[in-house]
């Protein structure tokens, strides 16, 4: 749903742990370079990650109840936006910390951070009880943040025959084979130790992959074997400058839908790193590093006109507006105090065509 051709309507989820209710809406309104009417859509506990089908119907949230964790179902009004709840699936335990749908919207895929564990499940309208439970296995040499598994990513191939898991504990990014909405395993990758893996995108072109890394504050390029699923290490770059010897951590990682630009998060230093792609390769060269003009970024998105990239700053609860080079990559600051209470992930409605 496109609200008009200038202005982009986007949900925020959040931490709860505070002042926040769940998940917020708003508008990108692009004439006047600003973002409005920020507002609730929706209570619930935790809902850190959501994410959209393609066809607009439906939003799906990790969520906490209590003990449980588990999964939301939305309906999308298609004129107003509203988020109306379909159902949940719980289980015991912690909630996950990322979803993700595939393009004909029947299967949602999570990653549990807290267990280690990747989970799918078929939706038809509604959230059906779990499919798979994939169970990480390992520890890295990080005694702190790596003593188990840390399931942190899971998300679709290109062509969605596999699931994609990234494990910050064991520094492994795992294929499963997807038949219908049930996970095997299909091979694993072990990237460079005490690196904490946690993100990943694709390039557009499907030969690529790009990771960012937590703890090590890296991007690892890869080469992608789209018949087994499996990946090749091409490259490592840091996303923090050389002399920053303080707490870093790093974020979320996109691409513009060209493959040109890779954009990665960093919360301490609170930047975002800007880096163009080279279409021969994949490689990753720096081009610049901006402040996220506020306190831990824990995510960020590009715009369905890729004009703007929207960060959201945990701490320090606000989104920035920035508007985007489509020839340089670069990001300059146009908007940044729009209070959203511990806002995390950041969707816009798909946009068609």
């Amino acid at each position: 749903m496109q609200t008009t051709n200038s202005k982009f309507l986007g949900y925020i989820g959040t931490y709860t742990k505070g002042e926040s209710k769940g998940i917020y809406r708003f508008t990108l309104d692009t004439n006047a370079e600003r973002i409005i009417d920020v507002a609730p859509a929706a209570t619930l506990e935790n809902p850190t990650y959501v994410t959209i089908s393609k066809d607009n119907k439906n939003l799906y949230s990790v969520v906490k109840e209590g003990d449980k964790g588990g999964v939301t179902a939305f309906s999308i009004h298609e004129d107003s936006g509203d988020l109306v709840k379909i159902n949940s699936q719980f289980s015991e335990g912690a909630s996950p910390c990322h979803v993700s749908v595939n393009e004909e919207n029947h299967v949602v895929v999570t990653a549990n951070y807290h267990k280690g564990t990747i989970e799918s499940f078929e939706v038809n309208g509604q959230v059906n009880p779990v499919t798979s439970t994939m169970q990480h296995i390992g520890t890295g040499p990080n005694q702190s943040r790596q003593e188990k598994p840390h399931a942190h990513y899971s998300g679709f191939s290109p062509d969605e025959k596999f699931v994609l898991a990234v494990d910050l504990g064991t520094d492994e990014i795992n294929t499963y084979k997807l038949d219908n909405s049930t996970l095997t395993k299909s091979s694993s990758l072990n990237v460079k130790p005490g690196s904490g893996p946690r993100h990943l995108t694709f390039h557009p072109n499907g030969q690529y992959a790009y990771v960012m890394t937590e703890l090590s504050s890296e991007v690892i390029v890869l080469s992608y074997n789209k018949e087994d699923g499996s990946f090749t290490e091409l490259q490592y770059i840091s996303t923090i400058p050389a002399d920053f010897t303080e707490n870093n951590q790093g974020s979320a990682i996109h691409i513009s839908n060209d493959g040109h630009f890779v954009y990665a998060g960093n919360r301490g230093h609170n930047s975002i790193a800007v880096f163009s792609v080279n279409q021969d390769n994949g490689k990753l060269e720096l081009v610049e590093i901006v402040s996220s003009e506020g306190n831990w970024p824990r995510d960020f998105v590009l715009d369905p006109t890729e004009n703007y990239v929207i960060a959201s700053n945990e701490i320090s609860g606000n989104l920035v507006l920035f508007a985007r080079d489509h020839h340089t990559g670069k990001l300059t600051v146009i908007h940044s105090d729009v209070l959203v209470p511990e806002p995390v992930c950041v969707k816009f409605l798909h946009v068609t065509k």
